[in-house]
């Protein structure tokens, strides 16, 4: 049974819902130490966050242990607040990984998760929760929840205007969630210039042709494409395609030189590798998928930009080992090149691609 018994419950001690805040009524029957208002929100942050996390949040959420020493009490506190650490960023990358594959619903509990343990380390006035805040803004936002999310953002910015020591990086993420509000809000002029600003603190923590820097660039791009404003648009997709090559790239190059020269003595291929954890891939398929469809409704056009934003996405596939999707881009950019009779040096790059693709064993995720 996980339903609260409130003759259980120590007199004055409030239990409140993990998701909503409201008085709870049932508990986690795994890690009894997790609250909800009912089955609805149980359900939800399970799906979303908690079975992932279920028994990291027992050591967090029990009483702290009587130690015989002051060492030992500093070493326990010191592993407390690891473990609060790995879960701000875990839940954060998950809530990430949501937000990019669309489903804002499941990112709310495991930015909420994220924002809370955030609280608990470093305090209510922290700039440290602007990243949370935002998270939470922006799966408002895809919710259609709009004054939710500028409250949220409006919390964020007000943390930031208080805070002496706010990196580049926390700037950016402001700015970039300011101008999809606005985006969402259809005052393009206002997002221009948060974008603009995005794009600005970016360069200035990661460098102009950083792929952290280019959701600046693609969202800017969406801007002018609404407005019809094609060449700008044109120009900024191509730009944020380039950025995205170069990264893949280098580590395609790294792969395909580590294969052709080592293996073991078992003959077993090294494992293929993004360097990018699991809301950046997400990030990187929902640009370039996005850029290929429009790239795609005018590849009469301009072939070969489509041609080379499928090759992107080929290598994307091809380091995060699903073979399978990998070679669904490779058909589709050699079919276009071979339609388009395109130069036989493009048509032979794109064969190279999948005759690797096709040597590898890679399992299919």
């Amino acid at each position: 049974m996980n339903v609260i018994y409130p003759l259980a419950v120590p007199k004055g001690r409030r239990l409140c819902c993990e998701v909503c805040e409201a008085p709870a009524e049932r508990v986690c029957a795994a890690c009894t130490v997790t609250y909800y208002c009912g089955v609805v929100h149980q359900k939800a942050d399970w799906d979303s966050i908690h079975e992932k996390i279920c028994q990291l949040l027992i050591p967090l959420r029990t009483s702290i242990p009587f130690y015989n020493s002051e060492e030992e009490r500093q070493h326990g506190l010191q592993q407390l607040q690891q473990r609060q650490k790995y879960l701000i960023e875990f839940c954060y990358t998950v809530a990430q990984k949501y937000l990019f594959e669309g489903k804002h619903e499941d990112a709310v509990p495991a930015a909420l998760h994220s924002l809370r343990f955030r609280v608990n380390l470093y305090g209510l006035s922290s700039v440290e929760l602007v990243p949370a805040y935002l998270l939470l803004a922006e799966a408002s936002l895809g919710l259609g929840r709009i004054v939710q999310a500028e409250e949220y953002l409006f919390q964020a910015q007000w943390t930031v205007l208080k805070s002496t020591d706010c990196s580049n990086a926390t700037h950016s993420l402001l700015h970039r969630n300011l101008g999809l509000l606005y985006i969402a809000k259809k005052n393009y002029e206002e997002a221009r210039y948060h974008l603009a600003n995005d794009i600005y603190f970016a360069s200035c923590a990661f460098g102009t042709e950083d792929i952290r820097t280019s959701g600046g660039y693609f969202h800017l791009a969406n801007i002018f494409y609404d407005l019809k404003k094609l060449d700008l648009a044109d120009t900024l997709y191509t730009k944020v395609s380039e950025i995205w090559h170069a990264y893949l790239n280098n580590h395609y190059q790294v792969l395909s030189q580590v294969h052709t020269q080592q293996m073991d003595l078992l003959g077993k291929l090294f494992e293929n590798d993004t360097g990018l954890d699991e809301a950046q891939e997400a990030e990187a398929i929902r640009i370039l998928t996005s850029i290929l469809n429009i790239r795609e409704s005018t590849s009469d056009k301009a072939p070969q930009k489509t041609i080379f934003v499928l090759k992107i996405l080929v290598m994307l596939y091809y380091l995060m080992m699903n073979s399978s999707k990998a070679q669904e881009y490779g058909m589709r950019a050699l079919s276009l090149a071979k339609e388009q009779q395109l130069d036989v040096h493009e048509q032979s790059t794109i064969q190279e691609l999948l005759s690797l693709i096709s040597t590898e064993d890679h399992p299919i995720t």
